[in-house]
C-alpha cells in the first residue's frame, strides 16, 4: 500500500465532515441513473471503488441491493460510512481497506455485476497505476458486467484535494478500457461543490462484451 497516499486521504478524512468534502454529494444521481441502466439482481455484487464517504453505499442498501462490496484506501473514509449507516446496515456490506495501485485483497474479486468508481482514475497518473487498475478491473468484472466511471472531464479541474489529476472524455475512457468494453452511455455533469464552485466531470457506461 502506498503509505504516503494512505496519509494524506486519512488527514482529508479526519479533518472534514463528509458533508464538507469537495465532492460530496447527498443523492449520487449521476451513477444513480447509470446503474438504473444496468441490468442486473440484486444479489448481484457491486463493488464501489474509492467509497471514500460516499452516500452510493446508502443507496444501494437502501434499493434492496444485497451484495455490495465497499473499498477505499482509507480506513477512516471507510468508518465515516459506516457510523453513518449504523451498525445494522453496515453489516450488509463487505468492507475492505485496499489501495487499488497496490491491491491485495480486491485482485481476488471475481463475478462483479457492477464496478463504481467516481472520481478514483483520474488520481492515477503514472502508467503502472493505471495498469494495475486496468487489470484488476478485468480479473474482476464478469463478462456481460457493468462499469461506471466518473473523472473530471476535459473542462474539469486540473487538481484536486492537492493532487494532480488526469482529466478525460468518453473517447479517452473506452481507449483505456480497450476492445473488451462497449460504450453504452456517456453524459457531461456538472457538481458543484459546497463553496458553489462548479466541478465539470464525465460520466461513463461501459459493458463487458459477452
Amino acid at each position: 500500500m502506498n503509505d504516503s497516499m494512505k496519509e494524506h486521504w486519512d488527514e482529508i478524512y479526519e479533518a472534514l465532515d463528509a458533508d464538507e468534502l469537495t465532492w460530496y454529494e447527498e443523492i449520487p444521481e449521476s451513477s444513480i441513473k447509470l446503474l438504473s441502466e444496468c441490468r442486473i439482481n440484486k444479489d448481484e455484487s457491486i463493488l464501489d471503488v474509492g467509497a471514500g464517504a460516499s452516500t452510493f453505499v446508502d443507496y444501494l442498501i437502501n434499493q434492496g441491493f444485497s451484495n455490495i462490496i465497499a473499498t477505499d484506501i482509507s480506513e477512516i473514509a471507510l468508518n465515516k460510512i459506516k457510523e453513518r449507516l449504523g451498525k445494522e446496515k453496515a453489516s450488509l456490506v463487505r468492507w475492505i481497506v485496499d489501495d487499488i495501485t497496490q491491491p491485495i485483497h480486491i485482485r481476488n474479486l471475481r463475478d462483479i455485476a457492477v464496478w463504481h468508481d467516481r472520481a478514483v482514475l483520474h488520481f492515477l497518473l503514472e502508467e503502472d497505476q493505471q495498469k494495475m487498475y486496468l487489470s484488476t478491473l478485468k480479473r474482476g468484472i464478469k463478462k456481460g458486467g457493468y462499469v461506471i466511471i466518473a473523472t473530471f472531464s476535459l473542462k474539469g479541474a486540473k487538481k484536486c484535494s492537492g493532487l494532480n489529476v488526469k482529466n478525460y472524455d468518453q473517447n479517452m475512457l473506452a481507449e483505456f478500457l480497450g476492445e473488451d468494453f462497449s460504450l453504452l452511455d456517456y453524459f457531461d455533469y456538472t457538481h458543484y461543490m459546497p463553496s458553489g464552485q462548479p466541478r465539470p466531470y464525465v460520466y461513463v457506461l461501459f459493458q463487458r462484451l459477452e
